[in-house]
């Protein structure tokens, strides 16, 4: 059962061929992300499923991604326990202080920290990032500072990557400039 549906979202990529597909719920006393990407990247098609399961607090627990990229089949498994990740069942030491997922291949995961972000106010957040091809996994430091007009600011510490978002009432992401638009939701 993945429980009543809050909001849903439909994203169309601007740098690539590309859309997502979401869906947040609540699910078992906190709330849950269900998602579609399906993309062409410098690698070729990829198709995936994405699955993220997070506390009251808006704090990961888990994340599943599976489906195919560049050719390949994946299934992935990230499970935050007490501040200890796990990737395949594997620890994950050097995520430690990680709150968030950070998928690469779509706008969804920023919905974690927009949902804790004051109405007025800043948030750093650490997530644990995860790109592909690879999988690559990484600690992100974000901030996100609240604007006026449903804008935020967004800067990635380790990338040096800043941008600033327009956000629907929901917490989902409407403008990734450059990176993803909303079609609806």
């Amino acid at each position: 059962m993945t429980g009543t549906t809050l909001a849903h979202i439909h994203w169309r990529a601007l740098d690539r061929d590309g859309e997502d597909k979401c869906r947040l719920a609540r699910h078992e006393g906190g709330f849950m992300l269900l998602g579609h990407a399906r993309f062409r990247d410098g690698t070729g098609w990829a198709a995936l499923d994405y699955v993220i399961r997070t506390g009251p607090d808006w704090r990961t627990r888990s994340a599943d991604v599976t489906g195919s990229h560049a050719g390949q089949d994946l299934a992935l498994r990230l499970t935050c326990d007490k501040g200890q990740w796990t990737l395949n069942g594997v620890p994950q030491p050097h995520l430690h202080g990680c709150e968030d997922v950070d998928f690469a291949f779509t706008p969804a995961t920023n919905l974690m920290p927009l949902r804790r972000l004051p109405e007025v106010g800043r948030i750093a957040t650490r997530a644990a990032w995860l790109r592909l091809p690879g999988p690559s996994l990484d600690p992100l430091d974000q901030t996100y500072l609240r604007d006026r007009g449903g804008l935020v600011s967004y800067h990635a510490w380790q990338t040096d990557f800043r941008t600033q978002l327009a956000v629907a009432a929901s917490g989902f992401v409407t403008l990734y400039p450059g990176l993803w638009t909303a079609e609806d939701g």
